[in-house]
């Protein structure tokens, strides 16, 4: 590791980004936990700082874990319903999310990841959707919005080497936000929102 007062370089600390990857595409890390030692990578100035990141993990030498047994999350539908999904869901490949005439809290802040990327697609007419993200991961939101809205919060940090997830949302005459969260944000969703919002405000234009 070197001296423990030397610097952290930008190589270094996209290093340390590859390797906390690995150990979120392992199954030991979720999205929220990748993105909370991200934010250490980041902020580290001396070698020192980075072992923080390193806690509860194992050395590159040991082996990988096993794939998890645990299918992939793949659907979430509603009709005239609200549905909220959260917890240690994991994605694979694709995840669909849509309905009519409903609301659904699809929370991805725990899940986790098997692949570098993951697709998200999003249908919804007369209803809403809104997907929660963890601010530190790379995400792009794309589709078709007609008589409704689709809105993206927070701000854009792409971080070179984390996970990409790929949100491709049509909506007809319904809403889809996607939803960047910090990690020191409530968990509660109404809370969460709010305060994204007045954060909104603050961001540059």
């Amino acid at each position: 590791m070197g001296d423990l007062e030397q610097r952290v370089s930008d190589a270094e600390r996209e290093q340390a980004v590859v390797w906390l990857r690995g150990h979120l595409l392992s199954g030991r890390l979720t999205l929220e936990e990748f993105s909370e030692r991200i934010e250490q990578v980041y902020a580290a100035v001396i070698q020192a700082d980075l072992e923080g990141i390193r806690a509860g993990l194992p050395s590159d030498r040991e082996p990988a874990a096993l794939p998890s047994a645990r299918r992939a999350t793949r659907l979430t539908a509603a009709l005239f319903a609200h549905v909220v999904k959260r917890g240690r869901l994991r994605l694979g490949r694709w995840t669909v999310a849509g309905g009519a005439l409903c609301d659904i809290d699809l929370d991805l802040r725990k899940a986790e990841m098997r692949g570098q990327k993951s697709a998200l697609g999003i249908f919804v007419g007369l209803g809403n959707v809104d997907v929660y993200v963890p601010e530190h991961i790379n995400v792009t939101v794309t589709g078709l919005a007609i008589g409704g809205h689709r809105r993206e919060w927070g701000g854009e940090l792409e971080r070179a080497g984390a996970p990409e997830i790929s949100v491709r949302a049509v909506s007809i005459f319904g809403t889809v936000d996607v939803w960047r969260v910090p990690a020191d944000m409530p968990s509660d969703h109404g809370r969460l929102i709010r305060q994204l919002q007045r954060r909104q405000k603050q961001l540059p234009p």
